[in-house]
C-alpha cells in the first residue's frame, strides 16, 4: 500500500448526489480506472476492497477527476442500489431516515416503526392521512408550536410509509429537483 491517501468523493452520476466518501491508495485509484468498479483501502481493515463485494451494490465508475493537487478524487458513478451500508441511497443521509432503518432492522418488538412497518402500506398510507388532517386543522385554527408538532409527525409518518413501499426518500428529493427544471 500507498503511504498516502486520497479522499474519494463518490456521487450519483445522474443526480449530482454525494453518496459516500471513502479513501483510496495508488493500487485502489489503479484497480477502479483498470475495472470500472469503485475500490478502496479501508484503514480500519487495512487492505484494498470493493465497493459491493459483499452487499452486491456495485459501483460503476463513469467518470474519475483528481483535483488540482491529486491529493482527492471526485468518482462518478452508476450504483446498484444503496450505497449506505445502512441500506440508504446515500451515506449522507437525513438523521431520521437512518434511525427508521435502524429500528426496522433491530425487529424490537416494543418499536413504533417496527409495528408500523410490519402492517404494511395500507396501515402507514391511513396513518398518514390522519396525519395530513390533523395537520390542516392545527393550520387552521392553532398556535405554530402545534402546527410544527403536527408537521412533525406527518413527515415521520410519511417516511415510514416510504420505507414500507421499499422506497427511498432519496427518490422524492430526485422528483422535487426534476421539477424544478
Amino acid at each position: 500500500m500507498s503511504e498516502e491517501l486520497r479522499a474519494a468523493i463518490v456521487q450519483d452520476e445522474s443526480t449530482g448526489r454525494v453518496l459516500m466518501l471513502g479513501w483510496m491508495d495508488e493500487e485502489a485509484l489503479a484497480l477502479t480506472r483498470s475495472s470500472g468498479l469503485v475500490h478502496f483501502f479501508s484503514r480500519s481493515r487495512q487492505r484494498l476492497w470493493k465497493k459491493g463485494e459483499t452487499s452486491g451494490n456495485f459501483l460503476h465508475v463513469t467518470n474519475l477527476e483528481l483535483d488540482c493537487d491529486e491529493d482527492a478524487v471526485l468518482v462518478s458513478v452508476h450504483a446498484d442500489g444503496p450505497t449506505c451500508h445502512e441500506g440508504s441511497t446515500s451515506c449522507f443521509t437525513p438523521w431520521l431516515w437512518r434511525k427508521i432503518l435502524r429500528r426496522e432492522a433491530e425487529q424490537a418488538e416494543d418499536s413504533y416503526v417496527h409495528a408500523q412497518l410490519s402492517g404494511g402500506t395500507a396501515l402507514n398510507a391511513r396513518k398518514v392521512g390522519e396525519e395530513a388532517v390533523e395537520l390542516v386543522v392545527a393550520a387552521l385554527g392553532e398556535d405554530d408550536e402545534r402546527v410544527v408538532s403536527e408537521a412533525a409527525d406527518l413527515w415521520f409518518h410519511t417516511l415510514l410509509l416510504l420505507r414500507s413501499r421499499g422506497l427511498d426518500p432519496a427518490a422524492v428529493d430526485d422528483e422535487l429537483r426534476r421539477r424544478e427544471r
